[in-house]
């Protein structure tokens, strides 16, 4: 049996019901084409244990650790187009994010600021973040500390409470946030867009077979053009796929050298 696994945008509840349905309803047509598919997501596996299953069927990714270490063990089946702000087709940018009340008009002005990142594996969390602050960094350094909390939420909650004093939210997890759970964005503000990258791709194990990746790409557009999922699709804020490929990811490897040729190799 193979596997599938959506599980990067999964909150809040409108968009972890619609992702279900979602796949069930791409699950169907995958079938429908011929090709095994489970009938639910599982969602017990660890987000980034499905990565490199070796039943992956259908899953999506960050495009960070795909230029770091899953480029020739997975396939690129499509990129996601959302209709959010901050997106332009498959790309978008992050949102760096401070308290409603913060007087910082500009980057520059959060020098020795207390920043919170989600993780260092993250693209919109941390290497676009990295990429927006590196200029002004000095020795390696720009901020006082630097707070790992686990996920955009908490850093949204951690900017919110005070615990922190800038962070950097991917723009689809902030609409969606701002959609369906708006109070707990009504404590932070957007001070400016980092540089912008191609979003979370949809992915495939690498045993995958090129007439089953037709399948996956005609099977996935046809769900998300399909008027009977329109309201699900908008819930997900999805209006459709691009297919861009590898070389389309390296612009998010060369923003990690990019910082690092500016002295500022991880946030600090």
């Amino acid at each position: 049996m193979s596997l599938a696994s959506l599980a990067m945008y999964v909150s809040p509840a409108p968009v972890a019901e619609a992702t279900r349905l979602f796949w069930e309803a791409l699950g169907k047509r995958i079938r429908g084409f011929g090709l095994d598919a489970p009938q639910a997501l599982d969602e017990d596996v660890r987000y980034d244990e499905a990565w490199l299953r070796p039943d992956l069927l259908f899953g999506q990714t960050c495009g960070y650790p795909y230029v770091q270490h899953l480029r020739g063990k997975v396939q690129l089946v499509a990129s996601p187009v959302y209709g959010l702000d901050g997106c332009d087709g498959p790309l978008k940018c992050s949102f760096i994010i401070v308290n409603a009340n913060s007087a910082a008009q500009s980057i520059e002005e959060l020098r020795g600021a207390r920043a919170a990142i989600n993780e260092p594996g993250s693209n919109s969390g941390y290497n676009l973040f990295r990429a927006f602050v590196a200029p002004h960094a000095v020795d390696g350094r720009f901020f006082s500390s630097v707070k790992e909390t686990g996920g955009h939420r908490a850093s949204i909650d951690a900017v919110s409470s005070g615990k922190a004093d800038v962070a950097a939210i991917d723009c689809v997890t902030f609409g969606n946030t701002l959609r369906f759970d708006p109070d707990r964005v009504a404590g932070v503000r957007i001070l400016a867009e980092t540089p912008r990258g191609p979003g979370l791709p949809f992915i495939t194990g690498a045993a995958t077979s090129p007439k089953d990746l037709i399948i996956l790409r005609r099977a996935l557009s046809e769900t998300i053009a399909d008027p009977e999922l329109a309201a699900v699709c908008d819930t997900l804020s999805l209006r459709g796929i691009s297919l861009l490929g590898d070389a389309d990811y390296e612009v998010l490897a060369e923003l990690d050298r990019e910082a690092a040729d500016q002295g500022y190799p991880t946030i600090a």
